[in-house]
């Protein structure tokens, strides 16, 4: 006999959404007692890795298969594992539950944020649905099926995240840029909405319709006129006259405009309220100043509310003018600096918690990024959410990647895609640019045309995001808004002079686009000098973002973090952060062209007997001071600011480290106390900023920490968090070169993400002074011990470390049935099904192809 879990929490929704404990479902955040229920639905799948017959009937006997939480990946893969290493292949997902009671009288529906691939979507043995692609929603209504509260259900997914070039992006792995990592990678929710209620966006299916749609007109600083449009619908068999209720409140829960208007909808029909205020004395929206303001909508009958949820309301006024460059709110901005992203995460490929999304948006807002862009596909929801929050701004691709299928199908699937991803992401101030075609890719003119027209009938009104595409491609110069470019594209009679130029991917560096030996490209275990190099090399053409000229607006980095790649045996490791987002010395380099920020200064160099004599600092402050051994040798050196370059050059301090001077005081005269560097960062005459560092004696302790950047773990069965176990000497100086392998125990409401599987996680070797390793929290809040060890203890080895944190409680409730088995919610098998098929004949002709299309689309 089954077990029924409905895990109920107390929703406590602030006026300000803060992203730790809020998470908005099909574009809403929850408003309390709008009549609206919703459930998170990851707990309790039925797992099986391959194909099986039956596996879609009501009554297959699946008790013998792995029980698993979305976000889920179908199989952990090492750290490492490019070149077709991942699984591709059909996965099968079961799930039995029970509808809850408090879904009586409800419209329930399923929410998938994604499947990876193509999937088939069962109902109590029905085929409900048939879906192709792996990035956006798949909605399935269980009331149209029969299904009601108190009823005892069963889904059944197959998934399916083989080569297909009959859907986009359709470009085979073994010639991609990154991994189809399979499974049902994002999150899952049960919906329970009134007959009458706001209609999902996508699943209407109507041009600029369905849902809610936010636009704004005559911005200025201290006022706007908001616009909030509401579609109702009506499954009941009789016409209502609901009333929709707009309140608009400002950060600090003040409401700043009440709006209300009466609608008929007939039976089974849709009606679109259009509400408007004028607002005054606003607070505009910007990366520097991200303002949300809360839309509160609710559904009422009578003084009921029935049905409602929150939008989050960024006021913000783009402008692109050519030769002007890029405006906002009404003045011209500096340059948009920023990184792409893929949705890689070390281990778990794609299947990141919304935690991890916000977190990544930190990370990137702590480079001092300002605009983000989706590589090559529309990014998690809970993503797009953290970029409102944290003031990134985002270009939201269509998926794809040099690949074009002439069959009129596969066109009309891409433009169905931008469809969707603008109805997904349409209020989400975030977003500055649409990509409404394929990226490094020949495709006709006529579809090219489409794309553009498609992006301003589903947003026509003003204020609208732009559309970007690549100058070279067909139709994009003569009629895009935004043309990805180069720097030295300005000024050229083939650019035109009324089109912004922007760098859609900066900072590589290859050899050649087959070997891929590449001076930005530096593994963090690689060490120092690579690290240096790497950084050094990001800092040139970081600079050359910095045209002079307002025409071109500015350029994302490729790729600020570590991640697996199907064409290419190594992972891509140019990243300003490793796949586990530990930092690498590009990192620094990055914050330290933040020049309105705090002032900083980084030491990148680690006083090894191995450094480099020359000591790199990288700062944003006037100058810096740089003190070796308590005052023997003193230098100061200017910060160079370059205004038509990098805002902030590297700081070199010639001929300064000295490893014999060095041993010179610890060995001969004792006393290694004395050895240290010292930067100052001065500005304005005054010393602002200090860093120390000095050289690691000999290995002694193991330090944990956990790396949650502020945001606690949440006991939802899903979320994770890094935990890093640091091998120090007795004074907790780092030991870089340290050699070990940690072994990681878990006690409490916590497990270890790939603990037993053979994907090297546990134990973890030290890597640059550091191990890893993930630790997800049980669907239960409490303490959670970790104790980090030396795989093999002696007299000498470093003292082992203990750390204790504690998951908080989910503020949704949770319906499940089964809870994961043992100890690790996400399953690998040791069989290797990705055999080798490709003859050398094969793999040669899809890397020249692979060579060709870099060169056709200049990546420099």
């Amino acid at each position: 006999m089954r077990k029924i879990f409905f895990l109920l929490a107390f929703l406590t929704l602030s006026v300000v959404a803060k992203a730790a404990t809020d998470t908005s479902v099909a574009g809403l955040f929850q408003l309390e007692g709008s009549g609206r229920t919703v459930y998170n639905f990851n707990l309790g799948w039925h797992f099986h890795l391959g194909d099986i017959n039956g596996a879609e009937g009501k009554t297959f006997d699946d008790s013998k298969w792995t029980v698993v939480n979305a976000p889920h990946s179908v199989r952990l893969e090492p750290s490492e594992a490019s070149g077709g290493r991942n699984y591709q292949g059909i996965a099968w997902y079961r799930k039995h539950f029970t509808v809850p009671a408090d879904m009586n009288g409800k419209d329930v529906s399923v929410h998938f944020e994604a499947i990876m691939g193509k999937q088939v979507i069962y109902v109590n043995g029905q085929k409900v649905k048939e879906h192709l692609g792996g990035y956006l929603p798949i909605t399935i209504d269980l009331t149209s099926l029969g299904v009601k509260a108190g009823d005892k259900c069963v889904i059944a997914v197959k998934t399916d995240n083989s080569d297909d070039k009959t859907y986009p992006p359709g470009k085979k792995q073994s010639a991609l840029d990154f991994c189809y990592h399979g499974g049902m990678y994002r999150d899952v929710w049960l919906i329970g909405k009134s007959p009458v209620a706001i209609t999902d966006a996508i699943e209407r299916n109507k041009v600029a319709g369905g849902g809610v749609f936010l636009h704004y007109d005559n911005i200025t600083e201290d006022r706007a006129d908001v616009f909030v449009n509401v579609e109702v619908g009506n499954s009941s068999n009789k016409a209502v006259e609901p009333t929709v209720m707009v309140r608009i409140k400002d950060a600090n829960g003040k409401t700043v405009a009440t709006l209300k208007k009466g609608i008929t909808i007939a039976a089974g029909q849709n009606t679109t309220a259009y509400l408007g205020a004028k607002l005054k004395n606003i607070e505009l929206w910007s990366p520097e100043n991200p303002y949300l303001y809360n839309v509160e909508i609710s559904i009422q009958n009578g003084k009921q509310s029935i049905d409602g949820g929150i939008v989050r309301m960024g006021i913000r006024k783009a402008e692109f003018r050519g030769k002007d460059g890029f405006w906002l709110n009404g003045k011209p901005y500096h340059q948009l600096i920023g990184g792409n992203r893929h949705q890689d995460f070390a281990y778990v490929g794609n299947a990141m918690p919304n935690s991890q999304q916000w977190r990544d948006a930190k990370r990137l807002k702590d480079a001092g990024m300002t605009i983000i862009r989706a590589a090559h596909y529309p990014q998690d929801p809970s993503f797009m959410d953290a970029c409102d929050e944290l003031g990134l701004f985002i270009i939201v691709p269509t998926p794809g990647w040099q690949y074009w299928n002439k069959d009129p199908n596969f066109g009309e699937l891409v433009h169905k895609n931008t469809r969707e991803i603008i109805r997904r992401d349409r209020n989400h101030p975030c977003v500055l640019m649409w990509e409404p075609i394929l990226n490094e890719t020949r495709y006709p003119e006529d579809f090219s045309i489409k794309a553009l027209e498609i992006t301003r009938e589903e947003f026509p009104y003003p204020g609208k995001p732009v559309a970007a595409a690549d100058m070279q491609s067909a139709g994009v110069k003569e009629n895009y808004d935004v043309l990805y470019g180069w720097p030295d594209d300005i000024g050229k009679e083939t650019t035109p002079t009324d089109k912004c130029v922007f760098t859609r991917e900066f900072g590589e560096m290859v050899d050649d686009w087959y070997a891929h030996n590449c001076l930005n490209r530096a593994a963090r275990y690689w060490g120092e000098k690579p690290m240096l190099m790497a950084a050094l090399s990001l800092a040139n053409t970081y600079g050359e973002m910095y045209h002079g000229q307002r025409q071109f607006i500015g350029g994302c980095q490729w790729h600020p973090f570590d991640h697996q790649r199907g064409y290419h045996p190594d992972p891509y490791l140019g990243g300003i952060y490793d796949a586990f987002r530990q930092k690498k010395y590009a990192f620094e380099m990055f914050r330290s062209q933040i020049t309105d920020s705090e002032p900083m200064v980084f030491i990148a160099n680690e006083m090894t007997q191995f450094s480099d004599n020359d000591v790199t600092i990288f700062s944003n402050c006037d100058s810096v001071r740089l003190t070796m051994f308590e005052g023997d040798k003193v230098v100061t050196l200017p910060v160079v600011h370059n205004p038509n370059g990098q805002p902030c050059a590297p700081v070199i301090f010639k001929d300064f480290w000295d490893f014999w001077k060095a041993r010179e005081y610890s060995y001969k005269q004792r006393n290694w106390q004395k050895v240290s560097l010292v930067a100052e960062g001065i500005k304005d005459g005054k010393v602002v900023v200090t860093e120390k560092k000095m050289p690691s004696r000999r290995s002694t302790k193991i330090r944990l920490y956990a790396d949650t950047l502020g945001m606690d773990l949440t006991a939802d069965g899903s979320d994770f968090i890094v935990v890093v176990a640091e091998i120090t000497d007795d004074n907790g100086n780092v030991k870089r070169l340290a050699k070990d392998n940690i072994v990681f125990t878990v006690e409490g409401e916590g497990r270890i993400i790939g603990d037993g599987e053979q994907i090297m996680a546990n134990p973890r070797a030290v890597e640059w002074g550091s191990a890893p390793v993930l630790i997800q929290a049980t669907d239960k809040p409490g303490k959670i011990t970790i104790t980090a060890r030396s795989a093999y203890e002696g007299n000498y080895a470093p003292a082992a470390d203990t750390l204790t944190i504690e998951s908080k409680p989910a503020t949704l409730p949770a319906c499940f049935t089964d809870r994961p088995t043992a100890k690790n919610a996400v399953a690998r098998t040791t069989e290797n099904t990705n055999k080798q098929t490709m003859t050398d004949e094969e793999r040669r002709k899809t890397l020249e192809e692979v060579n060709q299309q870099q060169i056709d689309f200049g990546i420099q």
